[in-house]
């Protein structure tokens, strides 16, 4: 256990990334740190950009040993990430292990041989050293591969329900509402009596959510798609959205739905538009071209953007503790994922592999068990 192997991604000046696995020590936990070996790290979109970057994916090759993946930078997009350039940086938003070291705290020495989630941005490693705080303690009948996805889709759908309730919205609207994150939004809000409106692109999107028991499931590829739009929002009376596409006039078209139903039943001059606050908040980048926002939505309104350890770092500590508890507890239920493959770290490398997980398609998630040979 004094060395482990670890990816790594770098993008230089000379337009070119590289990810490369490295073998690097593992640091002597301190008092208040665990060493996880880790057995399941997703691979979540949010991990695609800080991975791979701009990086032309066709084109990458793989080398001999396979430990060192090279592509080029895609012509004018270098200015994106700069910075970045020139550095070697750990990647892996979050993932799962067994405690097979601790510090000397009597809270760390207590999480030997359990189960634990951990958020740490370096998870694609063999061992994690990480502090006690940055980790979800699961119950012993539960599997690093049930636990591997504890904080970023979990906690993300949790914290938007949060958010409603913090500034006064009383219903929901989703985009890439088929996602991991999506089904266990639906899961959440049907539990909860939340009035939630999905936004899909397929009508197979559109039949999974309905069968798990979503009640308002707007296809965008549909001819009826807007007024379907509307007839969701005047059914819910949602004046609040989450946005993972980010770019074209998706945001647009949730406001201006909104404005509509807030204002069908004004009289006299309506200059301003409706009174109620209409806030989109975009979490995602599926879609990287330009916002574009036709203002046809009054003057009380607001798009701007959401991360989940921001919002976290609102919460006091009890409330935290409070929500991944909760994680823990439905682990197995209302946050359940299905896995569409286990990627060793030379897999994980593999053109052709990469592929099919950067799709970001609808489906099981992949996995990255380090530790496997």
């Amino acid at each position: 256990m004094n060395k482990t192997k670890q990816l790594f991604t770098h993008i230089s000046s000379d337009n070119e990334l590289s990810v490369n696995l490295k073998e690097v020590d593992v640091p002597s936990p301190k008092s208040h740190e665990i060493v996880v070996k880790m057995q399941a790290s997703p691979i979540n979109p949010s991990d695609m950009w800080p991975m791979f970057g701009p990086a032309d994916l066709s084109k990458a090759q793989l080398s001999d040993d396979k430990t060192t993946l090279t592509a080029p930078i895609h012509k004018g997009m270098l200015g994106r990430v700069k910075s970045r350039l020139d550095q070697t940086l750990p990647i892996g938003n979050e993932g799962a292990g067994v405690v097979v070291a601790a510090g000397d705290s009597e809270k760390a020495q207590a999480l030997i041989g359990k189960t634990v989630a951990i958020l740490t941005g370096a998870s694609y490693t063999q061992y994690a050293c990480v502090p006690i705080q940055a980790c979800i303690v699961h119950h012993d009948d539960t599997t690093p591969l049930a636990a591997a996805s504890s904080f970023v889709n979990p906690l993300t759908a949790l914290g938007m329900v949060e958010t409603m309730r913090m500034e006064g919205h009383t219903a929901l609207v989703h985009t890439a509402a088929a996602s991991s994150l999506g089904i266990m939004l639906n899961k959440i809000c049907l539990a909860e009596g939340v009035q939630l409106v999905n936004i899909v692109r397929k009508q197979e999107q559109v039949d999974l959510l309905t069968q798990i028991g979503a009640k308002y499931v707007v296809n965008s590829s549909s001819d009826s798609y807007k007024k379907d739009l509307y007839k969701a929002i005047e059914a819910t009376g949602a004046t609040l959205a989450f946005d993972a596409i980010g770019g074209g006039e998706l945001a647009s078209d949730i406001l201006t739905a909104m404005e509509a139903v807030g204002s069908k039943d004004a009289t006299g001059f309506n200059t301003y538009g409706s009174l109620d606050n209409k806030q989109v908040y975009i979490y995602g980048g599926l879609d990287f071209s330009p916002t574009v926002l036709n203002r046809a939505f009054g003057m009380t309104w607001s798009v701007g953007g959401w991360l989940l350890m921001r919002f976290l770092g609102k919460l006091d500590a009890p409330k935290v503790a409070e929500l991944h508890k909760r994680v823990a507890d439905e682990i197995n239920t209302t946050f359940a994922i299905e896995s569409s493959e286990e990627l060793s770290f030379e897999e994980a490398l593999t053109p052709e592999i990469i592929a099919k997980y950067n799709a970001k398609s609808t489906g099981g998630k992949y996995i990255i068990n380090p530790n496997k040979a």
